[in-house]
């Protein structure tokens, strides 16, 4: 389980979101919503420990996530709003450096059925500087399925997708809360999910 408990943060005087708290236990998506400058990304990049709260404390598994964060890293994906795939690399060299990096134990015929679904099949030896943003953010999700990783959090993950491959990724996050993921996503899209939660940052 995920808990934020009156999470605040404050730069250079100004209060970018306050009072913020919330749980999220497993099988459930949570959508953060806002306009842009509301505090989406800041709030992602803080519950991750990238940023440093001014107030309050963020809970993985009943622990303070700063005494549990190896343990909350292990457990968790984190997708960003901007490319972090290797430019110079294919789509397969891709995927084969987060799966050693992950140390996951997908099989090659699972990687190719998932770039089928995705339409990549035909890009899979193609270097990511040749692929469009959206081809390039399918990529990036599918570590999703490659990493196999309880908690999910992305920031923007309908950017640039087509309405085909959004349904694709709407249905991907409910098998994952159905078999008792979390997922935690920041976007200006609200996707039609069955029994997705909304937290206004507005």
């Amino acid at each position: 389980m995920l808990l934020l408990n009156n999470l605040e943060f404050k730069r250079s005087e100004k209060t970018i979101f306050e009072n913020i708290s919330f749980s999220a236990n497993s099988g459930k998506i949570i959508l953060l919503k806002g306009s842009n400058g509301s505090g989406k990304t800041t709030l992602i990049k803080t519950i991750i420990n990238i940023l440093e709260p001014t107030n309050g404390e963020v809970f993985w598994m009943g622990e303070k996530i700063k005494k549990n964060i190896f343990n909350f890293y292990k457990n968790t994906t984190f997708i960003m709003d901007k490319t972090t795939s290797a430019a110079n690399l294919t789509i397969m060299e891709n995927i084969s450096f987060w799966k050693n990096l992950s140390l996951s134990k997908i099989k090659k015929d699972e990687v190719i059925r998932l770039l089928n679904i995705l339409e990549l099949t035909k890009y899979q030896n193609t270097k990511v500087m040749y692929l469009s943003m959206g081809e390039i953010k399918k990529l990036e999700l599918t570590r999703l399925i490659i990493e196999k990783k309880k908690l999910w959090i992305l920031d923007e993950p309908y950017n640039n997708l087509d309405s085909s491959s959004i349904e694709i990724i709407s249905q991907t996050f409910a098998d994952h809360a159905d078999k008792k993921g979390i997922i935690l996503l920041a976007s200006h899209y609200e996707p039609n999910i069955k029994d997705l939660e909304i937290f206004n940052l507005n």
